[in-house]
C-alpha cells in the first residue's frame, strides 16, 4: 500500500513531531542535541525555513516551522536523514533512528500558533523533568524568555500576537504560556 502524499500549504506553519525506533532515547549527551540544532542550521541555508519554537526532548522532538519554497517534508526528511546517519555512527548502531514519518499538523490561526508554542515549551514540564519552562535548555522558550534572539528562530510571529513594547510582549506571552489552558484569551 503507497504511503499517503502529505499535503503542503506553502507559508504555513506545521506543527512537526517525530520520535525515535520503539521511542528509543535520540539525544543520549548535549552533543547529540547540539549536533541536531546545528544540522538544523545548516539545513536552514540550503532549505530555507522559518521556526517559531522547538523542544528537543531524549525520545522525541517537536518543531513549529514553516517553508515557503519547499514542502516542509524536504526539510524533515533531510534533517531525519542526516540526524540518523550521526547518531548510528556515533553509538555504532545500524537500522532505523526514528519510530516512523514525522508526524505534521497544519496551523491555521493566530490562535494556534500560541496553542501550539505553548504546548511545545511546557512540554519538559509535563514530562516532569524541569518546574519551569525557562530552565529547559534545549527548548527555544529561553530565548522568548530572556529576549535572546536565535538564528533558527522567527520571534515576531509568536510575539506579534501581543500589544506594546519587546518586554511587554515577552510578559504577555510568559502570562499565557503558564496560565491554565483556555483561561488566557488577551492575544486575540
Amino acid at each position: 500500500m503507497a504511503r499517503k502524499k502529505r499535503i503542503w500549504i506553502p507559508n504555513s506553519f506545521y506543527h512537526v513531531v517525530c520520535r525515535g525506533n520503539r521511542r528509543d532515547t535520540l539525544f543520549k549527551e548535549a552533543e547529540d542535541f547540539n549536533v541536531f540544532l546545528y544540522m538544523l542550521s545548516k539545513i536552514k541555508q540550503d532549505l530555507p525555513f522559518d521556526m517559531a519554537s522547538y523542544c528537543l526532548m531524549m525520545n522525541h522532538y517537536h518543531l513549529q516551522i514553516r517553508s515557503t519554497d519547499q514542502p516542509v517534508s524536504k526539510i524533515m526528511a533531510r534533517l531525519n536523514k542526516r540526524y540518523a546517519d550521526y547518531f548510528n555512527t556515533k553509538n555504532g548502531y545500524t537500522g532505523h533512528v526514528f519510530e516512523k514519518r514525522f508526524h505534521d499538523k497544519l496551523v491555521e490561526t493566530k490562535q494556534g500558533m500560541l496553542e501550539v508554542s505553548r504546548y511545545i515549551h511546557l512540554n519538559p514540564i509535563g514530562a516532569g523533568i524541569v518546574k519551569r519552562p525557562e530552565d529547559y535548555q534545549w527548548s527555544s522558550y529561553r530565548y522568548y524568555y530572556y529576549q535572546s534572539p536565535h538564528e533558527l528562530l522567527n520571534m515576531e510571529e509568536i510575539m506579534g500576537c501581543f500589544a506594546g513594547n519587546r518586554k511587554e510582549k515577552q510578559i504577555q506571552y510568559e502570562q499565557y504560556v503558564n496560565a491554565e489552558k483556555g483561561t488566557y484569551d488577551k492575544c486575540l
